[in-house]
């Protein structure tokens, strides 16, 4: 199995299909929001053939665990500089090019945001921000971004990441990796799907959820043993104390991992979907310049079922989606 996620390169007819269709979202919605997602789902419905064909193909269990669309109409002159900080980006600014990828997303399934990430906005933003430089966050920049799974320490968890890029001029490569289950010992297997792992959130939201939320361990691999599925993120996890069996077996699975990971250089217009359950994800090290022409991704959240988290999004205490 390729650790190579697959790509899709729009033709010029498609590429115009797309940017009237992002256009008349603008026009009548004016930026994806909650309220409009219904409808959003409707116009979806007439992207590109090809297109819809492609992201349905990965949608069911493609093994590959990602896929790029190549060349979505971003007219990336036209953007405003790339923001300080996720707080200054105007509303507006890049409405175009976020129906592009609320349009796709919708193809997946369900938009969803965190009320922890990014004062809850339903696509958050991916840039540098100073004095952050090294932490394990879409913010930083010097230090690489460990790969891991999107918000592996909640049950809710996204099914599917989309990152859109707006501006990467220093081709900043984010890293991707399909987990292979068959590059693992049977009993390696068997071990990472015992619950004795810990995953804390990371530091966006850990500054707003309590540690706590994440305090049972829960495994790694889970779902069917013969085609598991993947919950890691090796900054914020440890297995339980003393269990070096575990410790080992985890490590093994990021050995495999790291020696599988591919550089993916998105230039504006193109936009990598993760599965979340089959891959992981990261980032190369860079130098920003906090000058406005920072790499800038915009990144969306999708589920499978918005039903699983019904619960939660009725209850007005709730401080997570």
């Amino acid at each position: 199995m390729t650790s190579e996620p697959g790509t899709l390169t729009l033709t010029t007819a498609e590429q115009t299909e797309l940017d009237a269709l992002a256009a008349e979202a603008v026009d009548r919605f004016g930026s994806p929001a909650e309220p409009v997602l219904r409808r959003l789902t409707v116009l979806a419905d007439v992207l590109p053939r090809r297109v819809r064909e492609f992201l349905a193909e990965f949608r069911h269990d493609d093994p590959r665990g990602g896929v790029v669309v190549r060349g979505l109409p971003v007219d990336a002159p036209r953007l405003p500089p790339t923001p300080g900080h996720w707080r200054d980006r105007k509303d507006g600014g890049s409405a175009h090019a976020d129906f592009l990828l609320a349009l796709l997303a919708c193809r997946l399934g369900d938009l969803f945001a965190w009320r922890t990430l990014q004062e809850g906005r339903l696509l958050t933003d991916v840039l540098p921000v100073a004095g952050e430089e090294d932490v394990q966050t879409g913010h930083g920049s010097e230090a690489p971004l460990e790969f891991h799974c999107e918000d592996a320490f909640h049950e809710l968890r996204c099914d599917y990441l989309g990152l859109l890029c707006l501006r990467n001029p220093r081709r900043v490569a984010t890293t991707f990796a399909a987990f292979d289950p068959a590059l693992l010992s049977a009993e390696d297997l068997r071990t990472l799907a015992e619950p004795v792992f810990h995953i804390r959130p990371d530091s966006e939201h850990r500054k707003w959820m309590d540690e706590e939320t994440a305090a049972e361990p829960v495994p790694v691999l889970f779902g069917h043993p013969q085609s598991p599925y993947l919950r890691l993120d090796p900054p914020f996890m440890r297995p339980r104390d003393g269990d070096r069996r575990a410790a080992a077996a985890l490590g093994r699975l990021l050995e495999q991992l790291a020696a599988r990971l591919c550089d993916v250089v998105l230039a504006p217009g193109d936009v990598l979907f993760v599965d979340n359950y089959r891959a992981v994800h990261g980032r190369r090290p860079f130098r920003p310049r906090y000058d406005g022409t920072d790499r800038w991704l915009r990144r969306a959240l999708v589920t499978r079922d918005l039903r699983r988290s019904s619960a939660v999004r009725a209850d007005p205490l709730s401080h997570t989606i």
